[in-house]
């Protein structure tokens, strides 16, 4: 592709604004629509914050399967499927318990790695890029454990992550409670990985991207698109409630709304939204420095600007389901179960957003196969926000036709 085609990015989400932002530094033409302004659907807005570069163990392994059934049967679980949703869940949940294979989990990891390892280093460059590098904060990241039974249930997964490249260190409750003092007596055993680091301002980082996107003379339209347009088996852009937004390449990065948007196409790919929720504390009482994880919970203590946020839970529910107030509750048991003296009055209700999910936890990008111009990027599942800056390095110079280092075979839209 020459320099300066016009390349329409559909999602304004921090996976679309980073794929946006380095196309127009490689000197494209782009435009972005969405919706919703600019990282505030989806996921980009609320999420955890981690920027976890040796995320490579899937979602589905055979040791969290054997979990799953007690789960679903306890209404406090971190997963949750409402009972009207249960066939409308059914396909994914078997692709998902099918892909808990040994060569499934190698195939994924291996997928996974290559796209996360430079990510805490792509997000630093992108950060800076965009005038805002203090948002991230390089302080590790820390899960907890209450003992040792509960610790052997996860070491292949840490086994997983070391050989991913992460540092791991083991603490004992001295090595806790000399990072984080706070943390309640019940949790003894501690993973440390102080090369990570997370984001303090998801929102702020999304905003920071899309105003360097737009000073640099990018162009961003407030628009649902409806249906992409393509013409002699080419793209030919996208169709909008307001007006059609024409282009010569598009990118198709509208998280969990993407798999209605392709399938007219002929693509039927399984993609999910595993709805999690957040709440923010604002006189929480504590004073975290970075990322608490305890294990038994599920969630993500994370301390961000001005407020302590927990996120977490996995609600099957679909795009349109009204969001359930008692799963955000659970949230705030999670915290005091890991930090008893925490001030959970106060707090100013609470969010829910659209985690696009694939049962084998890769998500599809790369071009489409059967239409010509058309590039996939989505489904990242929980890992969104890690994933959209190493999204961005892989497949911008793709859609600029430079070549890569990258394989994207194993990020295919056709594996399915």
């Amino acid at each position: 592709m020459m320099a300066g085609k016009r390349v329409l990015v559909v999602g304004a989400g921090i996976v679309g604004l980073a794929l946006a932002w380095r196309l127009q530094r490689l000197g494209a033409e782009v435009a972005i629509v969405d919706p919703e302004p600019p990282g505030e659907g989806g996921a980009s807005f609320g999420n955890a914050g981690a920027i976890s570069a040796s995320s490579v163990v899937p979602l589905a392994t055979p040791g969290v399967l054997k979990t799953v059934p007690q789960m679903l049967l306890d209404p406090k679980a971190p997963l949750h499927i409402p009972a009207g949703y249960w066939l409308q869940a059914a396909p994914w949940l078997a692709r998902f318990v099918a892909s808990a294979t040994p060569a499934t989990v190698a195939r994924v990891a291996k997928a996974l790695d290559q796209l996360l390892h430079l990510a805490t280093e792509q997000h630093q460059a992108l950060a800076r890029e965009v005038g805002v590098p203090e948002v991230l904060v390089a302080k590790g990241q820390l899960y907890v454990y209450r003992d040792e039974k509960q610790l052997a249930k996860d070491t292949s997964s840490w086994a997983m992550r070391r050989a991913a490249g992460a540092e791991v260190v083991r603490l004992d409750r001295a090595g806790i409670e000399a990072l984080e003092p706070e943390i309640g007596p019940a949790y003894q055993l501690g993973m440390f990985m102080p090369d990570h680091t997370h984001c303090a301002s998801p929102f702020r980082y999304a905003q920071a991207v899309a105003t360097a996107f737009r000073d640099a003379g990018g162009e961003i339209r407030q628009d649902r698109v409806l249906a992409l347009t393509v013409s002699d088996g080419r793209v030919t852009g996208a169709q909008g409630e307001v007006m059609h937004h024409r282009a010569e390449e598009v990118v198709v990065a509208a998280g969990a709304w993407s798999a209605r948007l392709v399938a007219p196409l002929g693509y039927r790919i399984p993609l999910e939204t595993q709805r999690g929720y957040h709440v923010n504390l604002f006189d929480s009482g504590l004073s975290l420095q970075r990322p608490v994880i305890p294990a038994d919970r599920k969630v993500f203590i994370t301390p961000m600007e001005g407020a302590l946020r927990v996120a977490g839970t996995v609600e099957f529910g679909g795009l349109e389901r009204a969001p359930n107030e008692e799963r955000a509750r659970l949230l705030y048991g999670d915290l005091t179960a890991v930090f008893p003296q925490a001030r959970v009055d106060g707090a100013e209700g609470f969010w829910m957003g659209h985690r696009p999910c694939l049962p084998d936890s890769v998500p599809v990008i790369g071009p489409a196969e059967r239409v010509k111009g058309l590039w996939f990027a989505f489904g990242h599942g929980h890992l969104g926000l890690t994933g959209s800056a190493p999204t961005a390095e892989m497949l911008a110079p793709a859609i600029m036709g430079r070549p890569g280092n990258a394989d994207m075979g194993g990020y295919a839209a056709e594996r399915f």
